[in-house]
């Protein structure tokens, strides 16, 4: 491939992220931005779980709501990914099946003053969809990153935010946007009712 074709290749794929982005409805980023500013206020916690590129995701995104979004001296967004245990996913893999490995998770976890964040790029994974609906089986809001036409997991979740691209590297990509832009929303609220 020529450099000229790199170029322009370069510039097309910029472009198309940079068109997903200015797509995003910015209604439902503030409606999922409310639901995580309501878990905090509720002493709520927050789990985030996903796959592949979205567990690398919900893994950043964790670490930035624990870390980046409250004022010094008040207490921390209670926050974890549910990815990150690697013997705990793969004994419950192991015992019950990859599609519970979440679900198990927030079986014993999840109360109702808390929020389940699933981060997808089809919105079909079966792990991710199920614990979708055990957070809403047991009465905690359950919002969503999602890429493709959103899926089952559209259906089951309380919010979503959907990239609307069957690429996958678009849609980690402007998921990690959104996670961003996610933390920095949660932060101005809270800064604003210090």
């Amino acid at each position: 491939m020529s450099r000229q074709a790199l170029d322009s290749f370069v510039a097309e794929e910029l472009h198309r992220v940079v068109r997903l982005v200015e797509e995003l409805p910015v209604e439902r980023i503030e409606a999922v931005g409310e639901i995580l500013v309501d878990a905090y206020r509720h002493d709520g916690h927050v789990f985030v779980a996903g796959n592949g590129g979205s567990a690398a995701t919900a893994s950043h995104f964790a670490c930035d709501l624990a870390t980046n979004t409250v004022p010094r001296g008040r207490r921390r967004l209670r926050v974890t990914s549910l990815n990150d245990n690697v013997p705990l996913l793969t004994a419950a893999a192991n015992d019950r099946g990859y599609e519970r490995v979440f679900a198990d998770q927030l079986t014993d976890l999840i109360r109702p003053e808390d929020v389940l964040v699933a981060i997808s790029g089809s919105g079909r994974s079966p792990n991710v969809v199920e614990a979708i609906r055990t957070a809403r089986q047991r009465s905690a809001a359950a919002v969503a990153l999602l890429g493709c036409d959103g899926g089952d997991a559209a259906e089951q979740a309380d919010a979503f935010i959907l990239v609307p691209s069957d690429d996958y590297g678009q849609v980690e990509d402007v998921h990690t946007i959104l996670h961003h832009l996610l933390t920095a929303y949660v932060k101005r609220r809270l800064a604003g009712e210090e």
